[in-house]
């Protein structure tokens, strides 16, 4: 699974929105970059220390939707569990696409959050 995500996410532009809730199921949405694939079932997502990575922090679950860029309603839905996570800057910098690499983010610590992929289902049905 994870070189044809590995494929479609490097190759492919689009919006991606990342679903998570906290302990209690309060949900909140985020604008979300590409995944960056792992292995053959998982992905991991850079994020900063936001309300996003307090509610997987709490409630493992989340959904990330990727929408491609184009006409029509084509993309994937991503269920996800979060696996682990880590703070090395050196490897988070080693992980960021090429176009982001060097940006400033500003001094908000950042964090390598590893998902397990569950399942994908494309963006309309499924």
């Amino acid at each position: 699974m994870s070189t044809d995500l590995h494929d479609y996410f490097e190759d492919t532009e689009g919006l991606g929105v990342l679903g998570t809730a906290d302990a209690e199921g309060s949900v909140d949405l985020a604008l979300y970059g590409r995944p960056h694939a792992v292995d053959d079932e998982s992905v991991a997502f850079i994020m900063a220390d936001s309300l996003s990575h307090a509610n997987v922090t709490a409630n493992p679950h989340a959904t990330y939707l990727f929408v491609e860029q184009g006409p029509g309603y084509r993309g994937k839905r991503l269920h996800l569990t979060k696996m682990r996570e880590e703070t090395d800057p050196e490897r988070i910098e080693a992980v960021r696409r090429e176009n982001r690499k060097g940006h400033d983010y500003g001094d908000k610590l950042k964090f390598l959050v590893y998902f397990k992929v569950e399942k994908v289902r494309p963006l309309v049905g499924g």
